[in-house]
């Protein structure tokens, strides 16, 4: 996302409109305000307007699902493909517990294994061997039961199921809620950092599915949990501190996509350390001295 924003319109806390960026594919000139501003949570400016770089469709569009025995094998299948340079578009991991939620909710009949969602852009004879690539790869993991998809109608079928996971999820505990988490690894850590999870969400006794973009090393446990059991829901912060925990010694971070806000806040000095967090603090103070812009979000101010 933030590789596609081009520029900002930002109001500050003093009240000033800023623009930052321009129409141009590249520039070093200055602090790149851009990305900080997108950063930071709404702790330093409210966007206003932002300038997007567009992409054209591609001639040819290719989605599957393909399953595995276990997801050490669908990870370790996706890190091989990623080191190959595949240039895959979308590769987005489903474990068992969520297909056997999606077949429930949704009235499927999917494998019930640990799967991976694909999408694979760009000229008719490249996807065909993208596809093809991934294909042998894939099969020295244990792949089976690939379905493929190249009609608009039948992609969005095909992805429902991964969108539909978060309800599904909701629908085998009726009244619970979910508490959603996401760490990410670096690419060559993902098979140790799932597999390890999943084997702490079992210990833990918590229905927690994994999900996630695994093609960033990106993967989100979602915590289901009933909102009048304080005993749960902190059983459900401990899951999370540790899931956190493991990502950092795999040289990873708390969070790859969904922020700190409040509820990461405790790792931030874990992760980055004082001197970075004190630098933080210092954008803060500058640019919001009064500490009025989303306080209490993403560093301890």
């Amino acid at each position: 996302m933030r590789e596609n924003v081009l520029g900002l319109s930002v109001v500050t806390a003093s009240g000033e409109i800023i623009s930052t960026g321009t129409r141009a594919r590249k520039s070093s000139a200055g602090y790149d305000l851009t990305h900080l501003f997108v950063g930071s949570e709404g702790t330093l400016g409210i966007i206003t307007e932002i300038s997007l770089r567009l992409h054209g469709l591609t001639e040819a569009i290719s989605a599957a699902m393909v399953n595995f025995p276990d997801v050490q094998s669908a990870a370790e299948a996706t890190i091989q493909v990623i080191q190959m340079g595949i240039p895959m578009a979308r590769i987005e991991i489903v474990d068992s517990a969520y297909m056997k939620a999606i077949n429930a909710y949704s009235k499927t009949s999917y494998p019930e294994l640990d799967t991976l969602f694909l999408e694979f852009h760009g000229t008719r004879a490249g996807v065909a061997e993208q596809v093809q690539m991934f294909d042998e790869i894939s099969q020295d993991f244990g792949a089976t039961g690939f379905q493929w998809a190249e009609q608009e109608e039948d992609r969005n079928q095909l992805w429902r199921a991964r969108h539909d996971a978060y309800y599904a999820g909701l629908a085998v505990h009726p009244g619970y809620r979910g508490y959603v988490t996401d760490v990410c690894v670096p690419i060559s850590r993902l098979a140790d950092c799932i597999t390890q999870t999943q084997a702490d969400i079992t210990a833990s006794g918590l229905y927690a599915p994994v999900i996630g973009h695994v093609g960033d090393g990106n993967f989100h446990a979602t915590i289901f949990i009933d909102p009048d059991d304080d005993a749960m829901f902190e059983k459900a912060l401990e899951l999370d501190k540790r899931m956190v925990q493991r990502a950092l010694d795999m040289g990873g971070t708390c969070t790859g996509e969904h922020g700190i806000g409040m509820g990461k806040l405790k790792h931030m000095r874990n992760e980055h350390g004082d001197g970075a967090v004190d630098a933080m603090k210092a954008i803060k103070t500058a640019l919001d001295p009064q500490n009025i812009m989303n306080p209490g979000k993403v560093i301890d101010c």
